[in-house]
Formats: C-alpha cells, sequence, structure tokens
C-alpha cells in the first residue's frame, strides 16, 4: 500500500520529501545531460569555435535547457508551457540541419534561423488542430527515420577520431570507441534501473578513463576556464539567411509533431489519460518561445526529451518538484565554466562510440512508427520515396550542382527536409488504398 508520503510523488502537485526528490531528479538528469551537451560539441567542431566559445555552447545547452523545463512547469500567462512533467534538452534531431547550416554558413546564422524556427513552432501550436492532419504517424515515422540515418555518418566520422583530425581513422581511434559503445551496450541490455538509465553516461566515463591513459585527452580549456560565468547575450551573433530559415523552420514542424507525441506518452503513461488541447498547443508554443529566447544567449534548439518522458511512463512519478529539482541541477551545471570546459575534453571517438547507439534507437524508433501502421503499398511508397529521395540526394554530393546555390543550400545539404517534404505531399496526393487507411 502506498503511504500518503509516497503518494505525493504520483500527483504533479504534491508536496514530497527533499530526500525523496534528490534521487528521483538526478535520475532525469543523468538520463538526459549526456544528449543535452553532444549536439553542441559536435556543432561546435564543425563551426570550428575557438576552447573558450566551444565552452560558452555547452554551458548555453544546459542552462536553457533547464530554462525551458521550467517553462514547461510553470507556463508563463497560461499560455507558454504546457504544465506537464516533462524535461527539455538540446535535440540531437537538429544535429544534421544545424551541422549543415554551421558548416555551409556560420554560427550567427544558425541562430537566426532558429529563431525563426520558433516563431513558426508559436504559429503551430497556436493553430495544432488544424495542421495536425500534415502529420500522420506515417509521415511522423518516416522524418524520425530519416533523422536516425542522417546521423550514421555523424557518429562514423566521430568514432574514426572528427574529420579533419591527423588521426583520422586510426586503430587507436576505433579501439576506444568500440570499448566506449561496448560499455554502453552491456548496461544497457544487461543491467535494470539507474544503471540501465546510465548506460550512456558510463560508457562515455570509462571511454574518458581509457582515453586519459592514452594521452589523447587535453586540459588546456579546464585550466584557462573560470569558476563562475553566465551565458553571454549576442556573443554569437544573430544572422538571417533565407536558405538557412527554410531548413529550421521545416526541423521545427517536425520537432512540434514530435512533441505531441511526448506529450501525449506522458499523460499517458503518467497520467492515465489523454492531453487536453490546450496542453498540447501551450506546449508547442513554450517549445517555440524558449527556442527564441534562447538563441540570443547561444544555445541551440531545445525540445522535448523521449528518454525521460521513458522514466515517467515507467515509474509514474509525476510530481513537478522532481522536475524542478532537476531543471535547478542543469542550470548549476550551466553556470560553472570548469564543469562545461571538462565536457568539451571529451574526445571524438568517445562520442562516437557512445552516441550511436542512441542514433539507432532514433531510427529504430521511426520505423517502428512506420510498421504500427497499415504498411501497405501506399504506405510504402510513402516511406521509400521519401528516404530515397532524402537519402539519395544528399550521398551524391553534385547531384544538383548546376541548380541555383539557394536551392541547393535547402535541398542539398539535409535529407531530412526533403524527407519531410516528400512524405508530406505523398501522403496528401496518393489515394487511399482501402478503407482501413481513412
Amino acid at each position: 500500500m502506498i503511504t500518503n508520503k509516497k503518494s505525493t510523488l504520483f500527483s504533479f502537485d504534491g508536496r514530497p520529501s527533499l530526500k525523496d526528490v534528490a534521487p528521483l531528479g538526478l535520475q532525469h538528469v543523468v538520463a538526459m545531460i549526456v544528449g543535452c551537451v553532444t549536439p553542441a560539441l559536435i556543432v561546435a567542431s564543425v563551426a570550428q569555435l575557438n576552447p573558450s566559445d566551444k565552452v560558452l555552447l555547452v554551458q548555453a545547452s544546459l542552462f536553457f535547457s533547464g530554462i525551458a523545463t521550467l517553462i514547461q512547469i510553470f507556463p508563463i500567462g497560461g499560455v507558454i508551457g504546457s504544465r506537464l512533467p516533462i524535461i527539455m534538452g538540446v535535440s540531437f534531431a537538429y544535429v544534421p540541419t544545424l551541422t549543415a547550416i554551421a558548416g555551409e554558413f556560420n554560427i550567427a546564422t544558425l541562430f537566426g534561423s532558429q529563431i525563426a524556427g520558433g516563431l513558426v513552432a508559436i504559429l503551430f501550436g497556436i493553430f495544432l488542430k488544424k495542421l495536425s492532419y500534415l502529420f500522420p504517424p506515417i509521415v511522423t515515422g518516416t522524418v524520425i527515420l530519416s533523422i536516425g540515418l542522417s546521423l550514421y555518418p555523424v557518429a562514423i566520422k566521430y568514432i574514426a577520431g572528427g574529420a579533419g583530425s591527423p588521426d583520422f581513422g586510426s586503430p587507436q581511434n576505433w579501439i576506444v570507441a568500440m570499448i566506449t559503445l561496448g560499455v554502453v551496450i552491456y548496461f544497457n541490455h544487461f543491467t535494470k534501473g539507474t544503471l540501465k538509465l546510465a548506460s550512456i553516461l558510463i560508457g562515455m566515463v570509462v571511454g574518458y578513463v581509457i582515453s586519459i591513459f592514452m594521452g589523447i585527452v587535453s586540459f588546456d580549456a579546464v585550466r584557462e576556464a573560470s569558476l563562475f560565468q553566465a551565458p553571454r547575450l549576442m556573443h554569437f551573433g544573430i544572422n538571417f539567411n533565407t536558405t538557412a530559415i527554410v531548413s529550421m523552420v521545416i526541423m521545427y514542424v517536425v520537432n512540434s509533431v514530435q512533441a505531441i507525441g511526448d506529450l501525449s506518452a506522458t499523460t499517458g503513461g503518467g497520467m492515465d489519460r489523454l492531453p487536453t488541447d490546450k496542453e498540447l498547443s501551450h506546449g508547442i508554443i513554450g517549445f517555440g518561445f524558449t527556442g527564441i529566447i534562447s538563441a540570443f544567449f547561444g544555445c541551440m534548439p531545445t525540445a522535448t526529451y523521449s528518454q525521460n518522458v521513458g522514466i515517467v511512463t515507467v515509474t509514474k512519478v509525476i510530481n513537478k518538484w522532481i522536475f524542478i529539482f532537476a531543471s535547478f541541477i542543469v542550470i548549476l551545471t550551466g553556470l560553472i565554466p570548469k564543469f562545461a570546459s571538462i565536457l568539451t575534453t571529451i574526445p571524438q571517438c568517445v562520442l562516437g562510440g557512445a552516441t550511436i547507439s542512441v542514433f539507432a534507437i532514433i531510427t529504430m524508433t521511426g520505423i517502428k512508427m512506420i510498421a504500427a501502421g497499415n504498411l501497405n503499398m501506399r504506405n510504402s511508397a510513402v516511406v521509400g520515396l521519401s528516404v530515397a529521395l532524402g537519402m539519395g540526394i544528399v550521398q551524391v554530393p553534385n547531384s544538383l550542382a548546376l541548380f541555383p546555390s539557394w536551392f541547393i543550400s535547402i535541398f542539398g545539404k539535409s535529407s531530412v527536409v526533403v524527407t519531410t517534404l516528400v512524405a508530406i505531399l505523398l501522403n496528401l496526393l496518393l489515394p487511399q488504398d482501402n478503407a482501413k487507411d481513412r
């Protein structure tokens, strides 16, 4: 029988004790922190940021992920935020688009496009009922599948040591990466509870320690980092570019749809009910709002974290104080450059070994969504053609060589953009095979 003291954990507005809140809050931090900072490390490498700017990017990712979570817990004006137990963090789903923008333009253009994307997400949240028909599971699953597939080259480049590194492709990098991956697999499949949830973190710690003994870790950035520093307003600048904006807007719409799934899973798994229209709409508005604000301080796009939704659905623990505690821990780490600088010293081969499992999960999530529907000839065409065009164009760099540069920037850099547009169009245009599809 659940005591009154413990039952508060299963109530959103309950007041549990700190000794109950702390371990459950830390569990959420462990589940999200690696995923939160890794996109910043990847983009910083592509954008060729100096060590101090790299630290700032990681700091901002942590700080504003905590702020974004608090906004979801405590909606601004009762509209900006869902008031649901959800954890927000910088999302891997944006990485293909972020790296394309950072590589072709610069980091300022990335944040300019993020502001535009956030505005579109707010509009999407406002008009959610009228737009949701564009994103049935067959379309959403196809997009998520393409995101996972497009991330595999990123992981392999990191496993090999990072594009442009002098030891790229060395046996040393592969050995460290495979040990890291092996540890992740072991803890993910042969342990339970906190150890299972922390499998990626444990794998990275093991890989990091091995890297230190192998002499491939430099602590120069840690020595130079200060003890306290807040994210800096407009440090990276803001620049607007139409082609970058189009790509980012598409990704914000895609992640708005993913947010619907995560919010629905949270209420269904943790509260035994469906989310209200207001909760979905306000959650997406909050997601767009934090994307705009954080761009000015150097934090890349945040999104709902599915791994933390999984914790909620398994434990049924939805008390807001647990999520508040987790938010403050993440915010605090974002204010300590020494901590952020340590994260920037993680070798790229360790990041690759740890994150390839995450990318595989993203891919399989898309496949599960697709398979859950009626995979008839029509839906197979939607999935197959969308992925074929999206992945194919990007894998053949000169396939759009004679098109205008703006066209290449939008459709030739990110497979996710092409896959999303083709999937939406085919789903609207192709006739239904039978009544079951309707």
